[in-house]
């Protein structure tokens, strides 16, 4: 009957040792190597984001303070014993930062803002024009200003301070500059 109790504990404590051993903190060199790597293509994206128009100042501002936080508690974690789930929190966090600036690159936001502030410009140059050279009568390049003025001020207003332009604020903005443009093709 000893004989068959030693071996059950000696099983019992093998087993008890294992499992104990699965959920003690360790190293993840994996997981420091996927972090870092993560890390590397947000910066990219950022940085290319940000030269390509298609990121704010601001908004590679703000994305680059979530980084920096995200990239402290890498530090932290980093060569020293932790549990699996802090890393997988780490990755998480990264992966819902990419996540946001993906969205924020597919917004047409950068690009239709300056086409936009070009295409008011080339319409204001088109109704001096039209006035200067006589081809637009006095009265209809009145009523044209006046509506180029209101489509400026509106766009201004939603630009103030440096603040991007919503999706919807700035189709408002084209449409209404499509409008003005085909009135003045009328006067050649």
């Amino acid at each position: 009957m000893k004989n068959a109790i030693l071996p059950i504990i000696l099983l019992f404590f093998l087993f008890t040792m294992f499992t104990g051993c699965a959920t003690m903190p360790q190293t993840w060199p994996d997981y420091e190597r996927s972090t870092e790597n993560k890390m590397v293509v947000i910066q990219e994206k950022i940085g290319g984001g940000l030269n390509t128009g298609a990121l704010t100042p601001e908004q590679s501002q703000l994305f680059l303070a979530t980084l920096k936080d995200i990239r402290t508690d890498y530090t932290a974690l980093r060569d020293k014993r932790a549990y699996k789930e802090e890393w997988n929190s780490l990755n998480v966090r990264l992966d819902t930062l990419g996540d946001e600036i993906d969205t924020a690159l597919d917004q047409p936001s950068g690009i239709e803002e300056t086409r936009n502030e070009d295409r008011i410009v080339a319409l204001q140059r088109k109704i001096d024009d039209g006035r200067f050279s006589g081809r637009l009568p006095s009265t209809e390049g009145r009523e044209l200003q006046y509506r180029l003025d209101s489509i400026r001020r509106d766009y201004l207003h939603m630009t103030e301070g440096g603040r991007s332009i919503t999706y919807e604020g700035n189709t408002e903005i084209s449409r209404r500059l499509d409008s003005l443009e085909m009135e003045l093709r009328a006067y050649p």
